[in-house]
């Protein structure tokens, strides 16, 4: 049976790589319209590779890909004239014995050139790269982010699990493409409360529905906390709509004039199967008004991701 010439390359990404594909292009919208866009500190960013450095700075998988090409390339030709070897040594078995001469002869070629293929460096210097970095001077900008989320008895398990799974993957996201931000964390049912991040992911209370409660607690930790125009404020609001009829058009009056006037940019997830709630009915007027406040509908958890990228994607200038 013919040896098979099929070769199969499996490469691995890490965490890092996997993250940088998947918020690739996503950008917190309006940044550095404040005082601090006019600061500029040095930062040490990551230019690519090069041929030299220490070894402190050595990136293995770029170093193991660039040893695998050169290996496949060095032993290319070898590997070719096996398989032709092995070719003609299957034709001769056909009419010559195992140990006739000529099939033995190119036995003794093949093992020549396995060994020369073996002797191959696994990796050589020539192989090396290096991380490379340089400093450049970027604006200094601070932010914060308010995490807004219902959660009260409407917000059936099912539907809180999906407004976690977008915080968490907004959590994500800032943290790792930040450097300078805060995130404060809103809960709420008929009574908002400020909590920790563990809290705000994890606590299973339940209740009524005033949403005002949590936009009047936003409102009032901006003025406390972060109007001094120093801050590019952010927000996002996950619920699912279901909001008393007299307490909608308080919400969309705060939002609208206590809150947006001061933030960079607001968006509003709504999480229902159905018709559209009175918050998000609401909330049409906001949008219309504002061109800071962004508005999304989640169905169920495939529309997570696409969502997202929609309300966080990078904005041509």
């Amino acid at each position: 049976m013919k040896a098979s010439r099929k070769t199969t390359f499996v490469f691995q990404l890490s965490r890092e790589e996997f993250l940088n594909i998947f918020f690739d292009d996503l950008a917190l919208p309006n940044l550095v319209k404040t005082q601090l866009a006019r600061l500029v500190e040095n930062k040490s960013v990551r230019a690519g590779f090069t041929s030299e450095g220490v070894p402190a700075n050595i990136n293995v998988v770029r170093s193991l890909r660039g040893a695998l090409g050169r290996r496949l390339a060095l032993g290319g030709p070898y590997r070719e004239e096996i398989r032709q070897l092995q070719d003609e040594i299957e034709e001769l078995r056909k009419t010559l014995a195992d140990d006739d001469p000529q099939i033995k002869t190119r036995w003794e070629r093949i093992e020549r050139l396995r060994s020369k293929i073996d002797n191959i460096p696994w990796i050589d210097s020539f192989d090396l790269r290096y991380n490379n970095r340089v400093r450049i001077p970027v604006p200094s900008t601070s932010a914060v982010m308010f995490c807004v989320m219902d959660v009260s008895g409407s917000m059936d398990e099912e539907k809180k699990q999906i407004g976690k799974r977008f915080f968490m993957l907004l959590y994500l996201f800032l943290k790792r493409t930040y450097e300078h931000i805060e995130l404060v964390f809103i809960r709420h049912h008929t009574v908002a409360q400020e909590v920790d991040e563990n809290e705000f992911f994890h606590s299973r209370e339940s209740g009524g529905t005033v949403v005002s409660s949590a936009l009047e607690l936003m409102r009032d930790i901006i003025k406390e906390r972060y109007a001094n125009g120093m801050w590019n404020i952010y927000g996002a609001q996950a619920s699912d709509g279901d909001n008393w009829e007299n307490d909608s058009p308080l919400c969309r009056q705060i939002l609208a004039e206590h809150i947006m006037p001061f933030v960079q940019y607001f968006a509003y997830i709504e999480i229902t199967t159905g018709e559209a709630q009175n918050l998000w009915r609401e909330y049409i007027g906001v949008k219309e008004s504002c061109k800071n406040f962004a508005m999304q509908r989640i169905e169920g958890i495939a529309d997570i991701y696409p969502v997202f990228r929609e309300l966080f994607k990078k904005k041509l200038a």
